[in-house]
């Protein structure tokens, strides 16, 4: 094979710059809820996104990958024409990349996963044959479009309803606080425990079976939960600061459990979503190392890891406030119990998937569940204008990555070809 070096440095840098769209787009699911309902300042948001993004992406990112994601097409199809795979996953990697920043430039939250994803459909389109492509894969992939948000959004909106019917619309919020809020906080631990199990250790090879990690997450939602009622009591409501908003102090409870909830969902993020970076590169280092031959799985090296976590740090960092801004206040008005119920349904429905195997987009379920908690509040409390805008952009995705990929893969054939 000819090129080689040039191929190496090309999938590096497309491979950054799609690292570089996930953090800029995509870790507004992590910290959107927590900024828009001041939990958290954004920029405290963003040291905190960055660590742990950058942890589950580097630790918990993946030793071995698919060749390609999602197996939408059979990598058998490309042993005798190991160019066409290398071109196919720049093209997809410069297309997905160019779609979540032109994305985020508008503020729009799109799924990453549906950009790649969208990109190798359409080099595989015409770099092999439109029978090559799985669509009985993708068309669940696109189902998953409607099922995240509707999932989430109405455990969100049951949830909210609770909290207002035990805690805040009650003769005195503060005590049923210190009553109810330490059953959330089991729930919390609990779903969020076992989103890093199923999501976020998987691959440094904590191979637990399900009720291993149903046993140990039930104990850290119990302890989480001890922990949480002892810091409640010690809060001391202060009728002075609740004069003018008299659940000043509640929502202070619901604060600090937001900031658990936003670090592990960050963690969780950056070690399934990386993925969609690093999958592609080592895909096109493991054919060009090889001379040529192609595997249905490849050995992750160290320094893809290490430029799909930093990539993704300098995207958040550069550019997240876009998407965190849309997320967190252009949906909905969020307060610290409102995007607390938001998170927690969120996660509870990539458990759910994760259990079920429904292939899901994390972007599709945080957006669903803000939603549900606003509709909690009734239809004049969303800004239907905007979820419009969402929805457009989310249709637009799949088609756009594959366009897109297909212009860069006929570019790519040409200058190697």
């Amino acid at each position: 094979m000819e090129h080689t070096t040039i191929y190496l440095i090309l999938a590096a840098s497309f491979g950054l710059f799609m690292a570089w769209g996930i953090g800029a787009n995509d870790v507004a699911n992590a910290m959107a809820t927590s900024v828009g309902s001041k939990a958290l300042t954004l920029k405290r948001a963003v040291i905190i996104a960055a660590i742990f993004e950058f942890t589950g992406a580097f630790l918990a990112g993946g030793q071995v990958t698919s060749t390609i994601r999602k197996g939408i097409i059979d990598a058998n199809l490309l042993s005798g024409t190991p160019e066409v795979l290398i071109f196919g996953m720049l093209a997809a990697l410069l297309a997905a990349g160019l779609w979540l920043l032109i994305a985020t430039r508008y503020g729009l939250p799109v799924s990453t996963t549906h950009s790649i994803v969208g990109a190798i459909v359409g080099f595989a389109a015409v770099g092999i044959g439109i029978e090559a492509v799985k669509w009985s894969k993708v068309g669940s992939i696109a189902a998953s479009w409607v099922i995240s948000p509707i999932i989430a959004g109405t455990i969100a909106y049951a949830l909210f309803r609770s909290v207002q019917k035990l805690v805040l619309n009650t003769k005195d919020p503060m005590k049923n606080a210190k009553r109810y809020v330490p059953i959330y906080i089991f729930l919390t631990g609990f779903m969020i425990s076992l989103v890093t199990m199923f999501k976020g250790l998987k691959h440094i090879g904590l191979n637990l079976s399900k009720t291993e990690a149903y046993t140990m997450s039930f104990a850290v939602g119990i302890v989480c939960a001890m922990i949480g009622a002892f810091l409640i009591r010690r809060i001391s409501f202060n009728k002075e600061r609740n004069i003018s908003y008299h659940f000043h102090d509640v929502e202070r409870v619901f604060g600090v459990l937001m900031i658990f909830t936003a670090c592990a969902m960050a963690f969780a993020h950056g070690s399934n979503d990386v993925a969609n970076a690093v999958g592609p590169v080592a895909a096109i280092v493991s054919v060009v190392s090889s001379g040529g031959e192609i595997a249905q799985k490849s050995a992750m090296p160290i320094w893809i890891l290490l430029l799909g976590a930093c990539g993704i740090v300098v995207g958040l960092i550069m550019y997240g406030h876009k998407v965190i801004a849309t997320v967190g206040s252009k949906i909905t008005e969020l307060t610290p119990s409102r995007g607390f119920c938001g998170e927690l349904a969120a996660s509870t429905t990539v458990v759910l998937a994760s259990g079920t195997g429904i292939p899901i987009s994390t972007t599709h379920t945080l957006v669903g569940a803000v939603l549900g908690v606003g509709f909690a509040r009734g239809i004049s409390a969303l800004n239907l204008r905007m979820i419009g805008s969402i929805f457009m952009s989310w249709i637009i995705t799949l088609p756009a990555g594959g366009v897109l990929a297909i212009i860069f893969f006929y570019v790519l054939s040409t200058i190697f070809g």
